[in-house]
């Protein structure tokens, strides 16, 4: 079946959908209410949706606060996996971070999550530290990444 994707800024009607993603994404899922409270209140948050045709499947949040540009989630939907739009999401994101004066981006992912770190070192970002025990479900260590924009 042929995609037709599209990223767009994530408003209050793509909640639901994001939160699937996110559940099926995450051993430790964020909640409804944290995505409306990033959407709707804070200040320094951006989020972007992946959409095929008017399905949701996958998203990214960002927060940007004084030129540092922290990615907080990004995630597609496992049944979307593995046809490159999480480079599209990631390209996309990097945009918005310099459109917003980001000029550095930098992420946590799980040290064994090597996956997401191949396209993580595709897109410039280098292992910039390890948090200890970052993770919650499991206490795994999180590689912290950086790229300059």
């Amino acid at each position: 079946m042929m995609l037709t994707v599209e990223i767009v800024k994530m408003n209050e009607e793509h909640i639901n959908g994001v939160y699937e993603v996110e559940k099926k994404s995450f051993p430790s899922p964020w909640t409804k209410e944290a995505f409306h409270h990033e959407i709707m209140i804070n200040p320094y948050a951006y989020y972007l949706v992946l959409l095929d045709r008017e399905r949701i499947i996958g998203y990214c949040g960002l927060w940007i606060v004084m030129g540092d540009a922290q990615i907080t989630n990004i995630a597609i939907d496992p049944d979307y996996r593995g046809k490159k739009l999480g480079d599209q999401l990631l390209v996309k994101a990097k945009e918005v971070a310099i459109e917003k004066g980001g000029s550095v981006m930098s992420l946590e992912v799980r040290v064994s999550n090597y996956i997401a770190q191949s396209l993580y070192k595709k897109h410039g970002f280098q292992p910039g530290g390890i948090r200890k025990n970052y993770y919650v479900d499991n206490n795994e260590d999180a590689l912290v990444m950086w790229v300059n924009l």
